[in-house]
């Protein structure tokens, strides 16, 4: 599957949308539409179990205008699923057949091993934690699963969501304290029915809106210094002081809450007192949100089936760094030699004693490479600062928050003074030795990027010799290399200031056979 232009219809018991994929081999699956309607389908289930006839009008109303919408778009190949609010009505049936008959929609049910499957698809594919607890509370289910070093363990749907708990538990617009409390102890005894949740300690992954509107609403408390909430990290502790300031507003503040939804302001509550009870039976510290879930599943699954090195669950950060690299105009070819001349010159450094050699920072080394100074595609005098806002401000596939902004600092480094402005937002983020760290590194990666500067990858080996009060760095190429020695001569003092030693530069031309990658 080299190309595909595909929609996803994800109709949940509180809200439908409509998103629209493009998936190429070479950029990967990209989001090129997103149109969400609050329909509260679930509020529309009788006494009886069946949906009411003003929730189908609801649903037809909307499927009609997602028709409109993909005919615009001129995309036929569509899927839509349907979750707790269809799997719940006793006449689903009829519904599904209706949708058919009235909008040219057929609509898929699937079941709640199958939405907590997809949900698990998503998170494999998108974030690096190896093992976790996942949640994706809707309207009106709820769906946890146990994954362990990227492997499905167990699963189970709970038939209660956000708006089912407000329908069961909150009588007014927001929850008071008594309610608060009955609602805790009912979420408390059904997770607790799950033995294989108990305890375990591992990190929570929540998905859906209403864990995306928590992390939004802690970003804008606490003037959070980058963009998204993929990837974004609380502790247990983080969670409970937000409960504290959510259950002091008035239901008019909430909906003047600067990042929560209006439409969830009656629903958010309740939500992260679920997201709290959770961790409470795992025993976590650690929540993490991804903005991936069913509809991104669903894709991934697909695409999986035609193209299985499509994407890689054990491996997420790397597929999406050479996309990203290759949307800025880097090659995959120049991205891996840049690598490769990293590794050469810090095992060098390593081996006579001027770096302490850890396969982490040679990981993290490899990782920056590959988006090294990506910035000059916009512009090459200000190449630094649009590498550092490009990485850190949007949303990479395997990388927290913090793991991104280091990233950043690594593959914007261009001198002392312009890292310390990069980095004064992040200094509680990192030790003292990590912030330095990360300064040598950056250093180290720009001299580098200074032996490839014409393109031509023209180095083929870094030698290394230690002379009484020097360095002496012999740099072997197969052509001329006036760039790369101009370069490497102007980058040399970052270098020096690193590895704390002068260094004196030698470049030596080789026959084209020596020195072969």
């Amino acid at each position: 599957m080299n190309d595909l232009k595909t929609a996803i219809i994800d109709i949940g018991s509180n809200t439908v949308r409509l998103v629209l994929y493009q998936y190429d081999k070479e950029e990967g699956l990209r989001e090129i539409g997103n149109i969400k309607t609050v329909a509260r389908l679930r509020t529309y289930l009788q006494p009886s179990g069946e949906m009411s006839e003003e929730g189908i009008q609801v649903l037809t109303e909307t499927l009609l205008t997602f028709k409109a919408i993909l005919d615009d778009y001129e995309v036929t190949d569509v899927k839509a699923a349907a979750t707790a609010a269809i799997r719940q009505a006793t006449n689903r049936e009829k519904i599904m057949t209706l949708m058919k008959k009235q909008t040219g929609i057929q609509i898929e049910l699937l079941s709640e091993d199958e939405e907590a499957y997809y949900g698990f698809v998503a998170v494999a594919h998108s974030m690096g934690t190896k093992s976790a607890v996942t949640i994706d509370i809707g309207g009106g289910s709820t769906e946890i699963t146990l994954f362990e070093n990227k492997e499905l363990q167990k699963s189970h749907s709970f038939p209660f969501g956000t708006v089912s708990l407000k329908q069961r538990f909150v009588k007014g617009e927001i929850m008071n304290g008594s309610e608060k409390k009955e609602l805790i102890a009912f979420v408390k005894e059904q997770f607790k029915s799950l033995s294989w949740i108990q305890d375990i300690g591992l990190p929570i992954i929540a998905i859906g809106g209403s864990a995306r509107n928590i992390a939004q609403i802690h970003q804008q408390k606490y003037a959070y210094p980058i963009a998204s909430v993929h990837g974004y990290e609380m502790t247990k502790g983080n969670l409970d002081e937000l409960s504290v300031f959510l259950n002091n507003l008035s239901f008019h503040d909430l909906k003047q809450l600067d990042g929560l939804s209006a439409d969830r302001a009656d629903i958010i509550v309740p939500a992260l007192e679920v997201f709290n009870v959770l961790m409470e039976v795992v025993g976590s510290e650690l929540f993490q949100i991804t903005k991936k879930g069913l509809r991104e599943g669903l894709i991934i699954k697909r695409i999986l089936q035609t193209d299985k090195s499509a994407f890689d669950k054990y491996n997420v950060f790397e597929g999406n760094a050479k996309r990203l690299a290759r949307q800025y105009g880097r090659s995959e070819e120049e991205a891996d030699y840049l690598m490769h001349l990293a590794d050469q010159l810090y095992r060098e450094c390593c081996r006579f004693g001027y770096l302490q050699h850890h396969p982490k920072d040679l990981h993290l080394l490899a990782k920056a490479a590959r988006v090294l100074n990506i910035g000059e595609y916009i512009e090459l005098s200000s190449a630094s600062q649009h590498t550092f806002y490009l990485i850190a401000n949007q949303s990479i596939d395997g990388l927290s928050h913090k793991e991104r902004v280091k990233l950043a600092l690594l593959a914007s480094y261009k001198n002392k003074d312009y890292y310390q402005r990069f980095a004064a937002p992040f200094t509680e983020w990192m030790s003292r030795e990590e912030y330095r760290k990360i300064r040598d590194f950056g250093a180290f990666l720009k001299f580098i990027y200074a032996l490839n500067v014409s393109k031509r990858r023209i180095v083929k080996a870094i030698k290394m010799q230690t002379k009484e009060d020097y360095i002496q760095l012999s740099i072997y190429v197969k052509h001329n290399a006036a760039a790369e020695e101009y370069q490497a001569n102007r980058q040399k003092k970052h270098l020096e200031r690193a590895l704390k030693i002068p260094i004196k530069i030698n470049f030596v031309e080789v026959g084209l056979n020596n020195y072969d990658n």
